[in-house]
C-alpha cells in the first residue's frame, strides 16, 4: 500500500498530496475526489525486479452530489509461479520432480472512499479511506487486515495544500498459519525456523504534508511544482531522522502544454545510506514520465528507478484514466 498508483503521480515521485484531484485521489488523499465533474476509471500496471513481481491497480471514483464523491480501488501485488519443492523429496528419499506445484503469494489491498465539501469553508474538502487488507502466500499462510485513511485539501487561485493521514487507526493485519504446511517447509530445509512467525502485523500511522502552485504562460503551457513531506513516527534512514518521527521530502514538477501533452520530473525517497567504509552518503530515488490526453482519455508513462540513483533496476510504469464525460459528446 506504499507503493504508490498512476504513473503520473510516480513520475512526480509522489508529490501530489495537495493537487491530487481525479480518482487516483482515493489513493493519495481522497479529499480530492469532490473535484470530480464525471465518472472517472483508472487502470495501472508495473513490473518489478526484473518482472518477477507484478503490481496492478484498477479503481472507479463517481460524484455524488455538488458538494461529496465516492471511489473503490483494488490493488495487487503478487508474485506468480514460485516453485513449491517441499515434496521433491518422499519419504524414502526418492526424488521426484512431479511432485513439485507452483504457488503464489500475493497482497490485496481494496479501499473504499468518500469525499465532501463543507458548505461553510470555500476551497476546503476533506475525506476518508477504509481499507481491506488480504494477504496470501499459497495454502502456508494467509491474512486479513483493516485500516483507515483521513485527508483535507484547501485550495486557493494557484496555491494547493494538502494532508493524508495514512493507518491512523494503526492498521491491524492478523495472520493464520498452517501449521502442517509450516512443518513440512521445517523438514524440507533442514531444520531451520522451529518457531512459527508472528502473526500479527501492525502499521504504524504515517502523515503526509503537501503544499503545489501552479504557473500558467501564455494561456498555452503551465507548470505545476510541489513539494511532500513524508512523516513516519519511527526512527530510521531518513534524511531527517529522530526518536519521535523520520521526515522524507519529495519534489515534483509537470510542465503541460494545452493540458494536452505533459511532462513530469521528481526525486523522493532521500536516504541516509552506510557506506563500507562507515561514512554516510545520501541517496534518493529519480523519477521522469509523460502523459497525453484528449477528449477525457489520458496515458502516462513513468520510469523510475525503484531503490536509488544508482545504476540499478529501473521500473516501467503505465497507466490509463478514462473521464466517462467522452461518452456525453
Amino acid at each position: 500500500m506504499n507503493i504508490g498508483v498512476d504513473a503520473a503521480a510516480l513520475g512526480m515521485s509522489h508529490a501530489v498530496t495537495a493537487q491530487s484531484a481525479d480518482v487516483n485521489s482515493g489513493y493519495w488523499n481522497p479529499a480530492g475526489l469532490i473535484h470530480l465533474e464525471d465518472n472517472q476509471l483508472a487502470l495501472m500496471h508495473s513490473s518489478y525486479f526484473a518482472n518477477i513481481a507484478n503490481y496492478d491497480y484498477a479503481a472507479f471514483a463517481m460524484p455524488i452530489d455538488d458538494r461529496s464523491a465516492m471511489g473503490i480501488s483494488l490493488i495487487r501485488f503478487g508474485v506468480d509461479d514460485i516453485l513449491d519443492t517441499t515434496q521433491l523429496i518422499d519419504d524414502d528419499g526418492n526424488i521426484n520432480y512431479d511432485r513439485i506445484e507452483l504457488f503464489s503469494t500475493a497482497d490485496y489491498g481494496v479501499t473504499f472512499s468518500y469525499s465532501r465539501q463543507p458548505v461553510f469553508a470555500e476551497g476546503f474538502s476533506y475525506g476518508v479511506n477504509a481499507k481491506v487488507i488480504r494477504r496470501i502466500i499459497g495454502d502456508f499462510a494467509n491474512s486479513w487486515g483493516f485500516g483507515l485513511d483521513l485527508g483535507i485539501q484547501y485550495e486557493t487561485e494557484s496555491w494547493n495544500f494538502g494532508l493524508m493521514a495514512r493507518d491512523i487507526t494503526t492498521t491491524f493485519n492478523a495472520w493464520q498459519i498452517d501449521e502442517d504446511k509450516f512443518e513440512t517447509i521445517q523438514n524440507a530445509i533442514g531444520g531451520e525456523n522451529q518457531e512459527l512467525p508472528e502473526t500479527t502485523e501492525i502499521t504504524i500511522p504515517k502523515l503526509q504534508l503537501g503544499v503545489s502552485k501552479t504557473f500558467n504562460f501564455n494561456y498555452d503551457y503551465s507548470l505545476e511544482a510541489a513539494i511532500d513531506l513524508q512523516m513516519r513516527f519511527a526512527e530510521n534512514n531518513d534524511i531527517i531522522s529522530t526518536s519521535f518521527v523520520s521526515i522524507n521530502p519529495s519534489f515534483g514538477f509537470e510542465f503541460g502544454y494545452l493540458d494536452m501533452v505533459y511532462l513530469r520530473g521528481g526525486m523522493g525517497n532521500f536516504q541516509n545510506e552506510l557506506q563500507i567504509d562507515n561514512t554516510e552518503q545520501v541517496s534518493f530515488q529519480p523519477s521522469l514520465g509523460v502523459g497525453f490526453k484528449y477528449q477525457g482519455i489520458q496515458v502516462d508513462y513513468a520510469f523510475t528507478d525503484i531503490g536509488d540513483q544508482s545504476v540499478a533496476l529501473y521500473s516501467n510504469v503505465f497507466s490509463l484514466k478514462l473521464d466517462f464525460s467522452i461518452f456525453r459528446h
